[in-house]
């Protein structure tokens, strides 16, 4: 039996089921809600007075048609944050929402309206707790995490994700916990085996920095070095620091090339998610209310995301009336109308398609694998969709865009990877009767969907 190449070992690295089913959500919010909200605060202390919590307008019904009306399909509750403050009614501490003038499960009602909504709900459970007197004993401090992680996955139907970051600082007797990762992860299969562990897991990457950033080419085989608790906890924001919200750098730019990766020994399927706010911090502060983000940087974020082989989690938290304020409502809504309006009329059925992406790329060593799509009379194509049939891995490494003009054949656009879902946008749309995708290099046999292709 001969010895498999470099190639043939990345294609052996696949999605599981849970992970395929988290990519496929593609644009995800972010709810950051709590006692900082009513503190203006964006990391509380542990001690914040709970008795100001109190959303008189509480509506999650409100939330979930907001984030529908921009075409997000699941969100993440902030149970927990680092404040240690409980938005759900825990047995195991009195810092809670129950304790407070509001007295509502906010996750149960979160849970009823994104059942209601046909949103997926995940939950943001913070392990560093700066009020728990057990935080830093070890055991005892476990216990008690994971005895709250239980009420959470038990009590509020089916959890999409289970997201925690690496903040590790001091508890309130001045010591920092030792976190038994491996006790959470089985718990979290135990009780929602469908559920993704996100960020500090085995099953969703952090992309890397939380401006919106996004690599030009984003691996989902990635080195299995990356999965270490450790490497992301040295990696995560372990202060209230607006400059590390600001970051526009990639801690690493080439995470899976065939240079890279024949350097590492393990591999492992571990896709990038892109955490940002609509805003400039994570909390709701009134006087952001005119930083909302432009349009523009959202749909770039977007399209460089979900368009890049990444999932989208943009966060818009609720203000103190327990309402998505306004200039956030208006956003989401532009950003749904532009989705909706651009990807609406897809011009492949009309085409013929000359090569079957499932079929005629299935011939292994060729130099260059095409797609062809030929229309009976010219069609002006502003935008292509891409995507690798992921449960094959991620395969292509390069490819061109093509398109037959009155000069003759030209590219018009050129890419790296693929691997979910690449959006190509001409931004000189083009006018063609036939157009060519060029797999100019990929890992073993390609396997393509077939092409999306849209008006500008």
């Amino acid at each position: 039996m001969k010895d498999m190449t470099l190639s043939e070992k990345l294609v052996q690295t696949v999605p599981s089921a849970r992970q395929a089913a988290w990519q496929a959500l593609e644009f995800t919010a972010f709810l950051h809600f709590g006692i900082n909200t009513f503190t203006n605060r964006e990391w509380g202390t542990g001690q914040d007075d709970i008795s100001l919590f109190d959303p008189m307008e509480l509506d999650t019904d409100q939330w979930c048609r907001a984030l529908k009306s921009a075409g997000i399909r699941a969100c993440i509750i902030t149970a927990k944050h680092h404040d240690g403050f409980c938005l759900w009614d825990t047995k195991y501490t009195e810092h809670s929402v129950m304790h407070t003038p509001c007295k509502v499960d906010i996750v149960a009602r979160l849970s009823e309206s994104c059942q209601k909504y046909g949103l997926k709900m995940g939950v943001y459970l913070s392990p560093w707790d700066r009020h728990e007197a057990t935080y830093g004993q070890g055991r005892a401090y476990d216990d008690y995490f994971c005895s709250q992680l239980t009420e959470l996955l038990t009590n509020y139907g089916p959890i999409y994700t289970v997201w925690f970051d690496g903040a590790n600082g001091e508890g309130p007797n001045g010591k920092k916990q030792v976190y038994d990762w491996q006790r959470y992860y089985a718990l979290i299969r135990q009780l929602q085996p469908e559920a993704v562990i996100s960020v500090c897991g085995p099953d969703v990457r952090w992309c890397g920095n939380e401006a919106g950033d996004c690599r030009t080419s984003e691996w989902s085989v990635v080195p299995e070095r990356l999965m270490s608790q450790r490497y992301v906890a040295e990696h995560s924001q372990q202060e209230d620091s607006t400059a590390f919200r600001k970051k526009l750098s990639n801690q690493d730019e080439d995470l899976g090339s065939r240079a890279l990766m024949a350097q590492e020994e393990g591999f492992i399927w571990y896709p990038a998610e892109v955490d940002t706010s609509i805003r400039p911090g994570w909390f709701y502060h009134a006087e952001e209310d005119d930083q909302v983000r432009p349009l523009d940087k959202l749909l770039h974020i977007y399209l460089n995301s979900v368009g890049g082989n990444s999932v989208l989690l943009l966060n818009i938290p609720p203000d103190r009336r327990g309402l998505l304020a306004e200039p956030d409502c208006v956003r989401l809504q532009e950003i749904g109308t532009f989705l909706q309006e651009t990807f609406r009329d897809d011009l492949t059925g009309q085409a013929g398609i000359i090569c079957d992406p499932e079929l005629a790329l299935e011939a292994e060593g060729m130099p260059e694998a095409k797609i062809e799509l030929a229309w009976d009379a010219p069609q002006t194509i502003g935008w292509i969709v891409l995507q690798e049939e992921i449960l094959k891995s991620q395969r292509v490494e390069a490819f061109r865009i093509e398109a037959e003009t009155a000069q003759g054949l030209q590219t018009v656009f050129r890419g790296t990877v693929i691997g979910y879902k690449k959006i190509c946008h001409l931004e000189t749309p083009v006018e063609t009767c036939r157009l060519q995708i060029v797999l100019e290099s990929y890992r073993v046999q390609p396997f393509l969907k077939t092409p999306q292709i849209f008006a500008p």
